[in-house]
């Protein structure tokens, strides 16, 4: 009897947790659609390795068109166009490469990158690659594409304790975010995967090289930057 209770006792615990996770995450979500997130995990992982926190959030109008441009041009060109915040060209594309025996590349999206921002630590173990997947449909189809924008913007690591556009144009060019030119946009883009590692201050020429990469695919993207405006 005693044994009953307590597989009771868990069935219980166990059905209130997954209501749990299944109804905190959208309801967090769309909260985030109009308030600001106070911070992220990664900030506060940071803090914890002993960087500073240096943000200023600003709205996206207070932000250069130049940057989001530049984000997507080299981080997802199929932003826009994602209903789901899934690039299914991408993936498919990724899967015929490890079905061809070569080593996938990825297929991040802005969107997938935000939900990882905003609710879990870095890394590439497979859990946290499932929760990803699992919240970044919740943030597609609960924000519009600029509120996402808004956000990975101003939350987004630009390099060490450093996060959003305005603190990073203010440390980097000593201007705002608003006043953020197309050469400087494209070399805040180009060091978000390894923001640790490389400055948009003082690129080597792998990245300059990247960052002229960037403004022109930025000139090639046309209505796939509609969404932007």
């Amino acid at each position: 009897m005693r044994a009953l209770r307590a597989g009771g006792f868990w069935r219980r615990w166990l059905w209130r947790l997954a209501l749990a996770l299944l109804l905190v995450p959208p309801l967090l979500i769309l909260v985030m659609r109009f308030i600001p997130p106070v911070a992220t995990p990664l900030m506060l992982i940071r803090l914890a390795q002993g960087y500073e926190l240096e943000r200023d959030w600003v709205p996206y109008t207070a932000i250069a068109p130049a940057l989001a441009h530049a984000v997507i041009a080299a981080e997802d060109n199929r932003f826009c166009e994602q209903t789901l915040g899934f690039d299914f060209v991408e993936l498919r594309g990724q899967v015929e490469a490890a079905l061809a025996g070569e080593r996938p590349r990825g297929a991040s999206t802005l969107t997938m990158q935000l939900a990882k921002n905003l609710f879990l630590w870095p890394g590439r173990d497979p859990v946290r690659k499932v929760l990803e997947a699992w919240l970044t449909p919740q943030i597609a189809l609960l924000w519009p594409k600029r509120r996402v924008l808004e956000v990975y913007l101003n939350v987004v690591e630009f390099g060490p304790g450093l996060y959003g556009a305005e603190a990073a144009a203010q440390r980097f060019f000593s201007r705002p975010a608003r006043a953020l030119t197309a050469q400087q946009a494209a070399q805040l883009a180009v060091v978000l995967p390894a923001p640790l590692r490389w400055s948009a201050a003082d690129p080597g020429p792998a990245l300059r090289e990247r960052a002229g990469v960037v403004r022109r695919r930025v000139g090639q993207l046309g209505p796939l930057l509609d969404c932007t405006r």
